[in-house]
Order: C-alpha cells, then sequence, then structure tokens
C-alpha cells in the first residue's frame, strides 16, 4: 500500500524560503508521479507541482518560477524547494501521487500524506 510522509514547513517571513520534503513507500513508487498540493482556509484544494517517474514537472501558473519540484534517483523522495515566498502561498501542504502525462494533465489517485503547515507573513 502507498504511503506518503511529508516533513518541513514551518513559518517564514515574505521573500524567504522553505523546502518540503516527501518520502514515498510501497511497491509502486518508482512507477507513479507525486506531487504537491495546497490548501489555504476557506478554498479548494489546488495541485502545486508534480513530477513524473522520469522526470517531467508540472507547475501551477502561481509558483512557476519560484518553487522547484525535484525526485531522488531513487524515485522515493520527492522534495519542494519554494523561493521568494509570498503571504499568498500560505497553506496546508499535502504529498499526493498520481499520474502525470506529457500534455500536462495530472490525475490523482486520491492518495495523500498528513499534511504540512506553510506560513508566510508579510
Amino acid at each position: 500500500q502507498l504511503q506518503l510522509v511529508e516533513s518541513g514547513g514551518g513559518s517564514v517571513q515574505a521573500g524567504g524560503s522553505l523546502r518540503l520534503s516527501c518520502v514515498a513507500s510501497g511497491r509502486t513508487t518508482k512507477t507513479i508521479a507525486i506531487g504537491w498540493s495546497r490548501q489555504a482556509p476557506g478554498q479548494s484544494r489546488e495541485l502545486v507541482a508534480a513530477i513524473s517517474p522520469d522526470g517531467y514537472t508540472k507547475y501551477a501558473d502561481s509558483v512557476k518560477g519560484r518553487f522547484t519540484i525535484s525526485r531522488d534517483g531513487a524515485g522515493n523522495t520527492v522534495d519542494l524547494q519554494m523561493n521568494n515566498l509570498k503571504p499568498e502561498d500560505t497553506a496546508d501542504y499535502y504529498c499526493t501521487a498520481g499520474a502525470l502525462y506529457e500534455s500536462g494533465e495530472y490525475y490523482s489517485y486520491d492518495v495523500w500524506g498528513q499534511g504540512t503547515q506553510v506560513t508566510v507573513s508579510s
């Protein structure tokens, strides 16, 4: 069974940086895309970034140029480096699993980590 465990997060001032890490375990980790979604209070959950098993990436327009998603060689750890953070990046961030196609379409498998909080103050 696939499990996702997040670490990182915290509080930072606007313009600062944080790094989130997700460790995936289970027999299918090397064949799935891993992504990061976020949910701010009162808002729906949105996909922030995702990376396929062969390194294809997808980013939300709101984070392009500021966030970078990467995956280790074993395919089990996916990091999200967040630079130049803005107050609107404040949310609970969740690691998620799915399929990412070269068309840019992401299909969620509805598997989630426990979430980690990111707070950006102005």
